[in-house]
């Protein structure tokens, strides 16, 4: 696997292109922000007409264009606009604007992968993917650090799609943590993997299930809550300086003895077969099916999972917990 620093990229590429950054939440701030920072010129943000986003794009300094002009405008564009509107916002607003020789650019790989677009083979095609949400990739740059990017060059008409993407992943900050290149399919079926089985799905239930385990045997609920959700945040910080091994070295040897007892039982066989089955259908478009189903009629199951956990006991009791903690509610980052 190749890995890129600053020093392998050119920022000059791409610091007198004009960049249309598609979307202005999590990470289309950062994408701007960080190019702007790193020296380009002419960085627009395109939203659709009524966003909500679209006072911040003002106080932040950026000139504001729809899709559909920018589109026409600008050599590279970024569309980083949420996955389920990218087929439309494509097909109606940035397709008949596209000029050969024009750089079309994801930061994630879904869309290109599953077809939801399908790119004219006349422009270039990339994938700058950081490996954090906005916030951090802003505050990371903002910091004289970066995040980690994965790259990917899809199609590379000019025969300068690869130089251009390095480019504008350095210009993000990731040449001073890493460039990693993959490839579109890879990192979209790791990446929605990843959000499924474990950063999202597999540790929320996890906490819910830990929670529920302790509280229907009898204990407060409150015991409950600080066992299983509040000192996750410190066990995670440990795994995230040093590593599993690290966690273990930095807790008692009880805790440490209990984690290899027990953990394999909870995560155990049938748990790995359930992530083999939520890997095989999301790489065979399954996952991606469902998804948009749900998106066009309505996200009825979306929107039934939101209010089912927005009303589980856990999140009574963690937010009158948490007022115990003003420092928690100033810190928050969203």
């Amino acid at each position: 696997m190749n890995i890129y620093y600053d020093q392998d990229c050119d920022l000059a590429v791409i610091q007198n292109k004009r960049i249309a950054i598609v979307g202005y939440g999590s990470q289309g701030h950062a994408h701007a922000q960080n190019l702007r920072d790193s020296g380009v010129q002419d960085v627009v943000v395109a939203l659709k007409e009524g966003s909500a986003t679209a006072n911040k794009v003002k106080v932040d300094g950026f000139q504001q264009m729809s899709v559909y002009n920018a589109a026409a405008w600008a050599d590279i564009i970024m569309i980083v606009a949420p996955d389920e509107f990218h087929a439309d916002i494509y097909k109606h607003e940035i397709e008949p604007n596209l000029k050969p020789g024009k750089a079309l650019a994801f930061a994630h790989g879904l869309s290109i992968h599953f077809g939801l677009i399908t790119p004219r083979d006349d422009v270039d095609v990339f994938m700058v993917a950081p490996k954090g949400p906005g916030h951090v990739v802003r505050s990371e740059f903002a910091k004289g650090r970066g995040v980690p990017c994965l790259f990917a060059v899809h199609q590379d008409a000019s025969g300068k799609a690869r130089d251009i993407g390095l480019a504008y992943a350095a210009g993000m900050g990731a040449g001073r943590s890493g460039i990693i290149e993959t490839t579109l399919k890879d990192e979209c079926e790791t990446d929605l993997f990843g959000e499924q089985a474990v950063l999202c799905g597999g540790l929320g239930e996890l906490i819910i299930s830990g929670f529920e385990t302790l509280t229907e045997a009898g204990y407060a609920p409150e015991l409950a809550y600080f066992e299983c959700l509040h000192e996750i945040k410190l066990i995670v910080d440990l795994i995230y300086e040093g590593g599993i091994a690290n966690s273990y070295f930095s807790v008692s040897n009880t805790a440490e003895y209990g984690g290899y007892h027990s953990g394999k039982k909870v995560i155990a066989g049938p748990s790995k077969d359930a992530m083999r089955e939520v890997l095989r259908d999301i790489q065979n478009g399954t996952f991606v099916k469902d998804y948009l189903t749900d998106n066009n009629a309505g996200k009825p199951k979306l929107n039934a999972e939101r209010r089912l956990i927005s009303e589980h006991p856990i999140e009574h009791v963690g937010k009158r917990l948490r007022a115990l903690m003003p420092w928690i509610e100033e810190e928050r980052v969203i």
